[in-house]
């Protein structure tokens, strides 16, 4: 298999970089990675440039010329925040995109490395999922949706690849934890949620808690700062048009998953499992062997990770004052 390198890798130093979202969990991370390359950081909020409208955003490049974009901005929740919102989920991320990818190609970007999900692949794929299987079956109708804006990112970056000859990739991560990672109860994944409410349990003294779903699907968790290192990898290295899966190349149940958190909470009680609620595709896990041929591979394993990001989420205030009692929800 091609790893899609093309002659020399590209190089960051002395480059305009923009982070796009830089304020959201992946942003952060990249900024942090990025930090250590010898390149000009380039970062911008809501008050600065609204993505979702063409005009503020191609003014915006415009007059700051990025010569490297990592297009990370996005709308991203769980199951709830899925199902509740998906017009806005839709919306949102087709404009962000759309907006960002045209003003690349109308600003003249170096290279643009466009960040997708997972959850671009049917609800049924072949385990573990490669690249190829994009389009190949019904999506997950629990985040349709969002799923839907995401392929067309992808296929916004094949095209203007195609068309126009725009140096620009997409990488699709698996499902992300890390620092500044949504804990709201009711529109987190599955990891901080269940972090918040095992903690919350703990603290109450709480003998049970109660999982949506059966707890039997099964996900591959990546740390968010090994992404932003990925990220860095194929921006320098990969050169097709075609996406690149980001993962840890391994999954875990999430009832298994439960267990390892209230391990690492310290939380002694036990679960029940609601099954009348959806569980959401029954397996994701990705094919990593592309990213593995550009020389690749995650640094943090999970328990260190949820360690560091429970860790993380009371140093910054989380875990007071508990929410009321509730229910976890499984990812998308």
């Amino acid at each position: 298999m091609s790893n899609g390198s093309a002659g020399r890798p590209l190089e960051l130093q002395g480059k305009r970089v923009w982070v796009t979202g830089h304020n959201g969990m992946v942003g952060s991370a990249l900024v942090r990675r990025l930090a250590r390359e010898n390149c000009t950081l380039l970062v911008a909020d809501r008050s600065a440039v609204d993505l979702t409208c063409q005009a503020a955003t191609e003014a915006w490049m415009e007059r700051e010329r990025p010569e490297i974009v990592f297009a990370a901005a996005a709308r991203v929740g769980g199951i709830v925040a899925n199902t509740t919102y998906p017009a806005d989920f839709l919306y949102q991320n087709l404009m962000i995109t759309a907006n960002v990818l045209h003003g690349a190609y109308r600003t003249g970007v170096e290279k643009l490395l466009y960040l997708g999900s997972s959850s671009i692949y049917p609800r049924d794929a072949a385990q573990p999922m490669r690249e190829d299987q994009l389009l190949t079956g019904p999506l997950e109708k629990t985040n349709e949706a969002y799923a839907i804006a995401k392929i067309a990112g992808v296929k916004l970056v094949e095209t203007y690849a195609r068309q126009y000859g725009c140096r620009f990739v997409s990488a699709m991560p698996t499902n992300l934890y890390g620092p500044n990672d949504k804990f709201d109860p009711e529109t987190s994944h599955v990891l901080p949620g269940l972090i918040r409410r095992i903690h919350e349990a703990k603290v109450r003294g709480q003998p049970t808690v109660v999982l949506w779903g059966s707890g039997r699907p099964r996900r591959e968790f990546l740390h968010v700062d090994d992404l932003a290192d990925a990220c860095v990898v194929v921006m320098r290295r990969y050169d097709q048009p075609t996406p690149i899966n980001i993962g840890a190349g391994s999954d875990i149940a999430i009832a298994d998953l439960a267990a390892l958190v209230a391990a690492v909470v310290g939380y002694r009680g036990s679960f029940s499992f609601d099954t009348s609620r959806p569980d959401g595709t029954p397996r994701k896990l990705l094919d990593v062997s592309k990213i593995a041929s550009l020389g690749w591979a995650p640094e943090i394993g999970l328990p260190e990770g949820i360690r560091a990001t429970y860790q993380h989420w009371l140093a910054t205030g989380g875990g007071s004052p508990p929410v009321a009692p509730g229910v976890v929800r499984d990812a998308v």
